[in-house]
């Protein structure tokens, strides 16, 4: 494919967001490096993440991350509305990339009147003002980006508030540095139109199916969101995800009728090498249960030394999927004509 196609079909290069990624991680830690908080947030007995899309999956991210040496639970709230459970104990972390997200301060205002202790991250807007008339700590991050293509900038600062506020035990910084070395490696496969581009390989068979995207409970079911997410609105196609165990206990008894809707199914599996053995066991004869009623299955494995790394490498490889499968479709992988008309009915 020739530039000047991709020049047209990218105006707003999506492909560098996406090339840059390693780049935006390293930035990232310096910009958590240099966090300094004007509260304590150690006596906090849970954590909830409080955002809306590119930014709430900041949230998972973090979540999956930190599961291993936090101490405190965490979750990710994607509403308008708080639990009731949330109170003086909880830390919110607003996250919101433009900062008006309506969602998120609907939350934070919710949160400021249940006593929580609350911070954002963003790169301004009403999220900005309304934590700094309150005293409240705010993370600035760079603006310019769509906000799925800040995941780098949205996740990283939340480990190291977690880290400096004391409620993460470490940091391990090692991995986040090989994590962003590896994709260096990495990204210079996946970005361009050759043989051992298996990113380009995937979009080319799923680009025109509707693709179902399995991830693992524990360890790649955020990447299996992050899948589904980037597909939606980078390629502008209808995709799915769940998890195993789960899926096991519902989803797989739907693969028994309407096999011509199956046939424009298909499968892929999102695997760690830290899945529970069990799980490795059930995707195996899951897989072989469905077998050919589905146009297609296969594996994505995460590749690195520690989790971070594997995580990282699923996501990234993803988002290259969903990029090479808006160049098949001749789709602009950046507008998101759809969320843009509902936000404009709403306000009116």
């Amino acid at each position: 494919m020739s530039d000047e196609k991709f020049k047209r079909l990218d105006p707003d290069n999506m492909f560098g967001h996406i090339y840059g990624f390693a780049d935006q991680l390293e930035s990232a830690m310096e910009i958590g490096k240099t966090v300094k908080l004007k509260h304590d947030y150690s006596s906090a007995k849970n954590i909830l993440f409080a955002g809306m899309g590119g930014s709430a999956i900041a949230g998972d991210v973090a979540s999956a991350v930190i599961s291993e040496n936090c101490n405190i639970p965490s979750v990710v709230n994607r509403n308008y509305s708080l639990p009731q459970w949330v109170d003086e104990s909880t830390l919110v972390i607003c996250l919101s990339y433009s900062g008006n997200t309506e969602e998120t301060l609907s939350c934070m205002e919710e949160a400021f009147s249940k006593g929580a202790m609350t911070l954002g991250i963003t790169t301004g807007g009403e999220l900005v003002s309304k934590l700094e008339e309150q005293g409240r700590d705010v993370v600035k991050i760079p603006e310019g980006f769509p906000p799925r293509a800040a995941l780098g900038y949205l996740f990283i600062p939340i480990l190291y508030v977690l880290k400096e506020s004391g409620v993460l035990d470490n940091l391990d910084e090692t991995a986040l540095s090989s994590s962003i070395n590896q994709l260096r490696l990495e990204r210079d496969i996946l970005s361009v139109e050759g043989e051992e581009n298996r990113a380009k390989e995937v979009a080319q068979t799923i680009y025109s199916t509707v693709p179902i995207i399995y991830g693992e409970a524990q360890y790649t079911a955020v990447a299996a969101l992050r899948w589904r997410g980037q597909l939606e609105e980078n390629a502008k196609m209808v995709a799915f995800h769940h998890v195993l165990p789960e899926m096991n206990h519902n989803e797989i008894v739907g693969y028994e009728n309407n096999p011509e809707l199956l046939s424009n199914l298909g499968i892929i599996w999102l695997t760690d090498k830290s899945d529970h053995e069990r799980n490795r066991r059930r995707r195996e004869l899951t897989k072989s249960i469905i077998g050919e009623k589905v146009l297609y299955q296969f594996y994505i494995t995460g590749k690195g030394n520690s989790y971070f790394e594997r995580l990282i490498y699923l996501i990234h490889f993803g988002d290259w999927v969903s990029y090479w499968c808006a160049i098949f479709h001749e789709t602009d992988p950046t507008p998101v004509e759809s969320i843009t008309q509902l936000k404009k009915l709403l306000s009116e």
